[in-house]
């Protein structure tokens, strides 16, 4: 039965932690966003510099997260960082758009890019009875307990890893090549600087979100001052490596015309690689990962609208947790909003949609976290952000640049996320507070 009391602390290690930021950066991004790129980019070094690029602003975010978590260690993420450098108002704005899009909708686009690369391989199934169905296969795991979720997560996400790592070896040793080069070639400095590659950012960037996620689930990682931060930047680091080798080899194997507004351009590259049944059994292991992805967020969400019903009377709900720590409310919560973005929404739109919200909460954290610098000098910080103030502002800049080109280019989906923001707003001014906040 469900029970306010406060469960025994499981102690997720260092290896759980970065496990958790790896999975929730790799998954649907990487393995479906290059056909949306390779049309307005069609330049092997535009490419691995769009990829490159979006590693440098995630590691120079990661860098100042790591620095908030140390300094304001507390589950949440951006809800208690935003909460307690601007106002609870800001926090609770981050924590809304966390709890009802910034999880479930990338949940949903792992779930439609498993359905999609599934019925690639065995065309009977439908996709949407598939999506729905890993949803809820890997809701029922995480509601056994936070011990049986961190072994299900380091299991799924090092097997993930070890699937990318043999895919690009494999790719270099038996792809056939295509007439493409990674070098600069003319035309190339005028498709960095294009509007073409800042909205192809957006992609890259939701390919990289999740680099934050162990800032999350703060309450549940032993000695979080010192692991947060490393999981973190050893995570955000790992994966960039990955992301410009993995696609280097798609571009080396499939030509671009092959990948061009393909969803499932893994597959697609694993078809040259290694011929339809390889490509087939490809296809099946990168199902598995995104099962990892998809498992990882259905983990991290929770514990975000778990931490705002700590705060506020009017989402206590959400604040019950089982024996066993599991956040069970907020848990189906998530799930129900999962399977309705999966009945009704589209891939591409839910994509533009969530990432322009999730990169302005992103950049009014990193600008807090320069902030709380100058106002609040004194406050201990066990781990500091290397190379500041540069680090900040190069992920501030990329941040930015990128906002403004999303805005101009998807205006129906940027108003979307700005109607979500005050909504959120809205709902924070309406709902009377509790009078003192829980600890984690």
């Amino acid at each position: 039965m469900p029970t306010h009391s406060s469960p025994t602390k499981p102690g997720v290690s260092l290896l759980t932690a970065t496990a958790v930021v790896v999975a929730n950066m790799i998954g649907t991004g990487v393995f479906t966003s290059l056909g949306y790129q390779v049309g307005g980019l069609p330049s092997g070094f535009a490419i691995l510099a769009l990829w490159a690029v979006g590693g440098i602003c995630a590691f120079c975010g990661a860098l100042a997260y790591g620095e908030l978590a140390a300094a304001l260690p507390r589950s949440g993420g951006e809800y208690h960082f935003l909460s307690r450098i601007f106002h609870p108002a800001a926090g609770f704005v981050a924590g809304w758009l966390s709890a009802t899009v910034g999880f479930a909708a990338p949940i949903a686009l792992a779930a439609m890019a498993f359905g999609k690369y599934f019925t690639g391989i065995f065309s009977g199934f439908s996709a949407l009875h598939l999506s729905i169905g890993v949803s809820i296969l890997v809701t029922l795991v995480h509601m056994r307990g936070i011990q049986v979720a961190a072994r299900f997560q380091n299991l799924a996400t090092w097997g993930k890893v070890t699937l990318i790592l043999v895919f690009i070896i494999a790719g270099a040793l038996l792809g056939e090549g295509q007439p493409i080069t990674f070098s600069p070639v003319p035309g190339d400095a005028a498709l960095l600087t294009s509007h073409s590659f800042a909205v192809s950012l957006v992609y890259v960037m939701y390919a990289y979100a999740g680099w934050n996620a162990a800032t999350y689930i703060i309450g549940e990682i032993r000695e979080p001052a010192k692991n947060v931060p490393r999981a973190i930047a050893f995570g955000t680091g790992l994966v960039a490596l990955l992301y410009v080798g993995l696609n280097a080899i798609f571009l080396h194997a499939a030509p671009m015309s092959a990948l061009e507004g393909k969803i499932e351009v893994g597959h697609v590259a694993a078809d040259y690689i290694f011929g339809k049944v390889g490509g087939n059994l490809m296809s099946g292991l990168i199902c598995l990962g995104l099962v990892s992805s998809i498992s990882a967020m259905t983990w991290v969400g929770p514990r975000v609208t778990m931490s705002m019903g700590q705060d506020l009377a009017l989402l206590r709900p959400f604040a019950v947790r089982t024996r066993s720590g599991v956040p069970i409310v907020a848990l189906l919560v998530q799930l129900a909003i999962v399977i309705g973005l999966l009945l009704t929404a589209s891939f591409e739109s839910v994509m533009n949609y969530v990432q322009f919200s999730i990169q302005l909460c992103s950049f009014a954290t990193v600008l807090g976290m320069m902030i709380l610098r100058w106002t609040h000098p004194d406050l201990p910080r066990p781990v500091r952000c290397w190379g500041y103030p540069l680090t900040p502002l190069i992920f501030l800049g990329i941040s930015l640049w990128m906002l403004i080109f999303v805005w101009q280019a998807k205006p129906t989906e940027s108003l979307a996320g700005l109607a979500t923001i005050l909504a959120g707003l809205l709902i924070y001014l309406l709902s009377p507070k509790s009078p003192q906040k829980a600890c984690d």
